[in-house]
């Protein structure tokens, strides 16, 4: 099978003992807030014209501005193939934290590999497409519940993970992993990280249905809790919600490696595994365009630029900020990068926040100081329009939130400190 084909599945059950969860399937439900008309591609045999969201987010567009050159990415996870059409001269030397055989290019069941592809796949071989293709990726290869069970593992490899991510050269770190146990280690390895001047993305879980636990790392006041959402702007049923979601970002229907032999994709929900590396690879684009931006200022523009139509600086306990939009300040050159030195996920000072070491590329505009000008559009008025009329992911008029059947809409405080 080459890889551009795609064979149905059953979508994966999420692991069991020690809760992480690795991209679990699960039906969607939601809120009412929408794109701008997404012309979905259902029928489409190959697995790039099922990205739905390139489209969506204007990557085209994008992608002559800013394609993520200069930045890297450390992807926490299952190891990293590099030898897959879509990897090929994109993947760095990187660590493998396991303590068992191979090494952190050993991706022992291919949802490493797929989260890669995500954020820095080229397309080759018809594989999936990156949202921003220049960027590199260094592999951070830890266990799921599986391997731990078959094999006698590193148990400090997540926190051993981190730190390495921290101590590397890249400035974004992407962990699609979670776990209902917070840790003394990994929670100081997370607090080493900002320390160092990275960005950290971790998913906030996919098991709202069954007691909607907090999850670690997310939960950590030091990293961004990615939360799921369709081709209609819905938040998705099964990601957990509260204090721990940031932002969201498109994680429904989209492909992934069906598994280690790497023969072709399977349809599904890549959950909110897919939305933490499509966070990364946003957050990628916008600091390859603003190199001289630290982690603070770049999660800044994120969230001032996130569609929404609630007021700023207050949180959804199911969308964060809101939906993320880097087209916002790569095209329009809105968002307001804010003090390099105070992070927006806990309004204290950092250390260690440095820009990258990326070439500058040029923007269509400076970026305003308010940048919330266009973050309340309504699809029905077009007030959110851009200047090609493409595709652009935003809110449409007063949402309502009806998740799990709740009709309300639910605001909550930022996250708490552990």
């Amino acid at each position: 099978m080459t890889a551009g084909m795609i064979q149905p599945r059953k979508r994966r059950m999420p692991l069991g003992l020690r809760g992480r969860l690795l991209g679990t399937m699960a039906a969607a439900a939601a809120w009412s807030v929408g794109f701008a008309g997404v012309a979905p591609s259902a029928n489409a045999a190959d697995v790039q014209s099922k990205q739905w969201y390139l489209s969506a987010m204007q990557a085209d567009e994008m992608w002559k501005v800013a394609r993520g050159q200069g930045i890297k990415v450390a992807v926490i996870d299952t190891g990293v193939n590099s030898s897959t059409p879509s990897l090929k001269g994109q993947v760095l030397q990187g660590f493998d934290a396991t303590g068992i055989s191979g090494d952190e290019f050993d991706d022992y069941n291919g949802h490493g590999t797929t989260m890669a592809e995500l954020i820095a796949g080229t397309g080759d071989g018809g594989g999936l497409k990156g949202l921003a293709p220049d960027t590199k990726i260094i592999p951070m290869r830890i266990s799921d519940t599986e391997l731990q069970n078959n094999e006698s593992v590193n148990a400090h490899d997540t926190a051993d993970a981190i730190r390495a991510a921290a101590d590397s050269d890249a400035q974004i770190i992407s962990m699609s992993f979670a776990s209902d146990f917070p840790g003394r280690e990994e929670r100081e390895a997370a607090e080493y990280a900002e320390s160092k001047g990275k960005v950290f993305f971790a998913g906030v879980g996919n098991n709202a249905k069954k007691g909607n636990k907090e999850q670690y790392p997310a939960a950590y006041p030091q990293v961004v809790g990615v939360s799921s959402a369709d081709r209609n702007g819905k938040v998705a049923e099964y990601a957990q919600n509260g204090s721990i979601v940031d932002i969201a970002s498109p994680g429904n229907e989209i492909p992934y490696w069906c598994d280690e032999t790497f023969q072709g994709y399977c349809d599904g929900d890549g959950g909110t595994s897919a939305a933490t590396a499509i966070a990364s690879a946003s957050a990628a684009l916008v600091w390859s365009a603003h190199p001289d931006w630290t982690a603070n200022q770049v999660l800044n523009v994120l969230f001032d630029t996130a569609g929404r139509d609630w007021e700023k600086g207050i949180l959804s306990k199911y969308l964060g900020h809101g939906l993320i939009r880097p087209s916002m300040n790569i095209l329009k050159g809105k968002g307001t990068p804010g003090d390099p030195d105070i992070s927006p996920l806990t309004h204290e000072k950092t250390s260690g926040s440095t820009g990258s070491a990326a070439p500058s590329a040029p923007t269509s505009a400076e970026p305003e100081k308010d940048g919330q000008t266009d973050d309340a559009a309504m699809a029905d008025a077009g007030t959110e329009q851009n200047d090609n009329d493409q595709l652009v992911w935003v809110l449409g008029g007063v949402a309502a939130v009806v998740v799990l059947g709740v009709a309300t809409f639910a605001l909550v405080r930022q996250r708490r400190t552990l």
